[in-house]
């Protein structure tokens, strides 16, 4: 996943269910990038709870997923399978 575009996508300091929503339509916004593997989605996050959702939710959509406890906040990474 290291070799493509890098989309950031900072979503610190909201809850779910808004960053799930948010991540979602990113998503979609660059389905056909990610989708090919020309480029990654980068998310940061400090709400614990969307290293859970985000994941799950991309992983059903067919997305590699990611994530990453760095010392500030959580890093979820999702990209072509």
């Amino acid at each position: 996943m290291t070799d493509s575009k890098k989309i950031e996508l900072d979503i610190l300091g909201q809850v779910c269910p808004a960053c799930l929503l948010v991540v979602l339509r990113e998503m979609n916004t660059h389905q056909r990038e990610l989708k090919n593997g020309e480029a990654r989605l980068v998310i940061r996050t400090d709400h614990r709870d969307t290293t859970r959702t985000i994941p799950e939710s991309a992983r059903k959509m067919g997305y590699d997923v990611e994530v990453r406890n760095l010392e500030t906040c959580y890093e979820i990474t999702i990209g072509k399978k």
